[in-house]
């Protein structure tokens, strides 16, 4: 079981003026005032179906209001929405559903059921499982993409009449055990199916889906393309066009290019958008369904139809091959007079450590005496790979500790290797550095080996496990413990704060060097006030320590 701790991050674009506001004001009616205005502009998102930037909204207007029902039930049905809409967009879950029976559904069900009682870190109740399923189906049944590929010739009067009466057997009593629980959604399924046609599959995965689904904001069920993806990430390579993309209806846009690869060579660029793939225009297909159709097996090509950023319009063919992605995006010396590098780590993956090495090594040969690592936008990734990095700098001690339910989660990772780096340090933190960039940044901190400089992290204190599942080819993402800093300190809600605080920063964005093709090189360090003031600490860093390169 891989031991992954990343964050699940939502790729956005959002104005969140109306967060910047004070939602604590002293004036009750102002306060509420403000509320009822970003509860408007959340729902806003929903009627848009803009399910991405509804869940990340919400999160952000919880974190600086707590304790909002209201906002936590719109997050929830957001989280449901988003889901269905993810899994009825992926052609490999829907051939996973096509091709299963209704009882290796059922089958299917009681495996996660029994997973989740043996790994999930908190204790699972039953009837909260089936009620989530429960939901998940109701939401399903409302969504276009879901009632286009199952319900197509049922009448949206009958598709809500039965809605309504879907809690008369599911919610009717307490259920004791896993068996009832299987009980309940098959009797869902075959009146799902006698009522509208619906295959009993199909309503089985909605509980498979929502036993998972809602469990906390990084536990859910993978679809087996997901999974595929995710365990291509942990290595560090992809076959595919070497994009991050923004998808969105009807909107996909590329957010970043991996230098030297074959999007990269074929001339895309940050802020493309693709408005056609081969044959199918985005805006009938819808964005998911545009972005799933740029994967395919190595060597095979694709055309697609580009507005560039400068609004040109533009036809390209891109060959699919195998991508290598770097986490270490970039390594540079950001002032030579005084000795400064400066590593950028984009995620945690098996490869983290080595390609650490390299770069920190061509800096030092460079006449590095500081070293600025950046943890910005850095969503987490692989807790050995932090814990290995961690590493490197401390030299005895914690780095970090685990806690689950289960005491085969109950780890404490010490620092082992000898011969660490001694040079000063200075870590680059954001709202957005989550998982392992917060174990990373915590044990830097606690040590006192460097200073952090930034904002307050996200604050997501927990590890997931990724799971197979044996009934079919998909799997779970199952948050199995929760860690702490060396000081024992929770990182859950909470979150590592800077020793150097920076609010509202300009941060500038990377651009493509055409010269360095495994990096990405960022602006001056004056356009980036955050790198500037991390420039500055790590000046100040090697003339109060008084280091010397070897």
């Amino acid at each position: 079981m891989f031991r992954f701790i990343i964050r699940q991050t939502l790729a956005i674009v959002l104005a969140t003026s109306v967060l910047s506001c004070h939602l604590r004001s002293a004036d009750p009616a102002v306060g509420n005032a403000v509320i009822t205005d970003a509860i408007s502009a959340g729902v806003q998102l929903e009627r848009d179906g803009r399910w991405h930037e509804a869940i990340q909204f919400y999160e952000r207007l919880i974190k600086s209001q707590p304790g909002l029902n209201d906002i936590e039930r719109r997050l929830q049905i957001s989280r449901i929405h988003h889901d269905v809409v993810r899994r009825y967009n992926d052609e490999s879950f829907l051939t996973a559903v096509r091709t299963t029976s209704p009882a290796q559904a059922a089958e299917l069900y009681m495996e996660v059921l029994t997973k989740l009682e043996m790994n999930y870190v908190d204790p699972t109740d039953l009837s909260k499982l089936v009620r989530y399923g429960t939901a998940f189906l109701e939401v399903a049944l409302t969504e276009p993409d879901f009632v286009r590929i199952n319900l197509a010739s049922v009448s949206d009067a009958k598709i809500e009449h039965f809605r309504n009466n879907i809690h008369k057997i599911a919610l009717a009593r307490p259920v004791r055990s896993r068996a009832e629980a299987k009980s309940i959604a098959s009797q869902v399924a075959q009146l799902a199916e006698q009522e509208l046609g619906l295959l009993p599959s199909v309503t089985i995965h909605e509980y498979v889906a929502g036993a998972v689904g809602l469990l906390d904001p990084y536990s859910g069920y993978m679809t087996p393309g997901e999974l595929m993806e995710i365990f291509s990430q942990i290595e560090g390579n992809l076959i595919g066009l070497g994009v991050e993309l923004w998808a969105e209806r009807n909107e996909l846009r590329i957010l970043e290019v991996f230098a030297g690869g074959p999007a990269f060579e074929a001339g895309l660029r940050a802020g493309d958008s693709i408005l056609a793939v081969d044959n199918s225009v985005t805006s009938q297909v819808g964005a998911k369904r545009a972005a799933d159709m740029l994967r395919g097996v190595e060597g095979s090509s694709v055309r697609l139809e580009v507005l560039r950023s400068n609004g040109e319009a533009q036809s390209i063919v891109v060959t699919r091959r195998r991508v290598d992605v770097p986490s270490v995006s970039t390594g540079q010396m950001v002032d030579t007079t005084a000795g400064v590098g400066y590593i950028r780590i984009s995620t945690f993956q098996k490869t983290t450590p080595e390609e650490f090495d390299r770069v920190a090594n061509q800096l030092y040969s460079q006449g590095m005496k500081s070293l600025i690592i950046d943890l910005r936008r850095n969503p987490g990734g692989l807790l050995d790979a932090a814990v290995e990095l961690v590493d490197r700098f401390v030299d005895h001690g914690s780095i970090v500790s685990t806690r689950g339910r289960s005491g085969l989660e109950n780890r404490d990772y010490r620092a082992k290797r000898p011969n660490t780096w001694d040079i000063p340090l200075v870590v680059l933190v954001d709202s957005d550095s989550a998982s392992a960039s917060e174990i990373f940044a915590g044990a830097i901190r606690d040590h006192r080996r460097g200073i952090l400089v930034g904002q307050t992290t996200y604050g997501k204190g927990s590890v997931q496990g990724l799971f197979h599942t044996e009934t079919t080819s998909g799997g779970l993402r199952l948050t199995v413990s929760k860690f702490f800093s060396p000081n024992g300190t929770p990182i859950s809600s909470i979150g590592v704060q800077p020793d150097v605080v920076l609010n509202d920063v300009q941060v500038a964005k990377p651009i493509a060097d055409d010269h360095v093709p495994t990096f990405v090189r960022f602006d001056e360090p004056s356009q980036d006030l955050s790198l500037g003031k991390a420039i500055e600490v790590a000046r100040d860093s090697i003339a109060h320590s008084g280091y010397r390169s070897r």
